[in-house]
């Protein structure tokens, strides 16, 4: 057998095993999809549920083919090595041999990188709850699809099978997810800083205290009642939508405001989400290096505008996978960047358009700097840095911005 066939067969296998072991156990199924926020929201979810309940979640993007079933199958992480998928299948079979103890609840993250893909996922398992968190008018990936409108009309499969008795949790702020309500039969509840939506953020801020990045402060307001949350070390619009999103999730499981509130004080951003970490030179880096699109690329940007700090750095890298949308993309980025930024350095042949813009916006030549490579940005970002400066660091994960990252944070 080569190779192709093998890994067909393996996956083949290990998505009939996740079939079987749904059906034997019949955990409760959270599906959350979106074109950016999947992971933070799944993270908060969990954050909110698991005190009162047996919940497993998503290990970090496993969402695809392969790594949600493996999901279903086991927490798995930890376990490497060449006899890795023997113990995954050997526990699987003996699992559905024996009745072991198993999630009440399971949290998936559902990717649908190209038409088709929400339908092979949800052949495997069917949610009760559906979370959308974004799509955006140029959404990650939307280069397989036709538009957004595609996009939208393949996310909202996750709420076309909700049972009449599941939620539809429903970002209020995006017009194409907030059109999905249509979708389902299932009980709608929106989030979001809409004034129309049933659970309403108000009163956001970024908290920094003696010039200390601390965290983000708001209030949730659902069914009359409001409650002030914070929580330490997440920043950014993007973290409090998470946050709304997992609240929606514990209300639906009979959780009132103090409880969520309470539950969401110990949520962390994900590693390389908006993570605000200590720099070189007496500075700050906002790593949100993981991936990046146009409306994530945004609100990085709202985010180091709303931070005072002496001089601010932005080190950004391509938006990739937005096909048509490519160059005016990054040109509308560029427009952003002189009334926020000292200096800017790009990274990529596609960011050069983010250069270009900024440049024809009246930022001076002398304070835009850009290489091909994360390698060669890195040490010229770090030359770059005095005492006190912020810098954010964005990109899509191709562009390895991580490096750039190791390079200047502080040991």
């Amino acid at each position: 057998m080569n190779k192709e066939k093998l890994q067909q067969y393996l996956r083949a296998t290990i998505r009939q095993l996740a079939v079987w072991t749904i059906g034997k156990y019949q955990p409760g199924i959270i599906a959350i999809t979106g074109s950016v926020g999947k992971t933070s929201t799944k993270e908060a979810v969990f954050c909110v549920l698991k005190g009162s309940r047996f919940v497993r979640a998503t290990h970090g993007n496993f969402n695809n083919e392969l790594g949600l079933p493996l999901t279903i199958l086991g927490d798995y992480q930890k376990i490497t090595g060449k006899m890795f998928w023997v113990k995954v299948i050997f526990v699987s079979i003996f699992r559905l041999i024996f009745k072991l103890k198993y999630p009440e609840i399971l949290i998936l993250e559902y990717a649908a990188d190209k038409p088709g893909d929400m339908k092979d996922l949800l052949d495997v398992a069917k949610p009760q709850i559906g979370v959308i968190t974004a799509v955006g008018d140029v959404p990650a990936h939307v280069e397989f699809y036709s538009g957004p409108e595609a996009v939208a009309r393949e996310k909202s499969k996750i709420l076309e099978v909700l049972p009449s008795t599941g939620f539809a949790v429903l970002n209020a702020d995006d017009k194409y997810v907030l059109e999905m309500k249509t979708r389902t039969k299932a009980y709608v509840m929106t989030y979001g800083f809409n004034n129309e939506a049933a659970i309403q953020i108000t009163n956001f801020e970024n908290r920094v205290e003696d010039g200390n990045p601390i965290g983000v402060s708001f209030k949730l307001n659902y069914g009359g009642s409001f409650v002030p949350v914070k929580i330490d070390g997440c920043f950014g619009r993007p973290q409090v939508y998470a946050a709304a999103a997992a609240a929606a999730v514990g209300f639906a499981f009979g959780m009132n405001l103090v409880k969520v509130s309470e539950a969401l004080q110990s949520y962390q951003s994900p590693a390389q989400r908006t993570k605000m970490i200590p720099g070189i030179k007496d500075t700050f880096v906002i790593d949100d290096c993981y991936n990046a699109s146009p409306m994530s690329m945004k609100a990085a940007i709202e985010l180091a505008d709303s931070m005072k700090f002496k001089r601010k750095i932005a080190v950004l890298g391509d938006m990739l996978e937005i096909g048509k949308y490519t160059i005016d993309a990054h040109i509308e980025i560029g427009n952003l960047i002189k009334d926020v930024f000292d200096i800017l350095v790009t990274v990529g042949p596609r960011s050069k358009f983010i250069a270009e813009a900024a440049s024809k916006k009246g930022m001076p030549i002398k304070n835009i700097f850009s290489f091909e490579s994360a390698d060669d940005a890195k040490l010229k970002v770090q030359e770059l840095m005095k005492k006190g400066d912020l810098v954010l660091v964005k990109g899509s994960h191709a562009m390895e911005l991580q490096k750039v990252v190791e390079e200047i944070k502080l040991v």
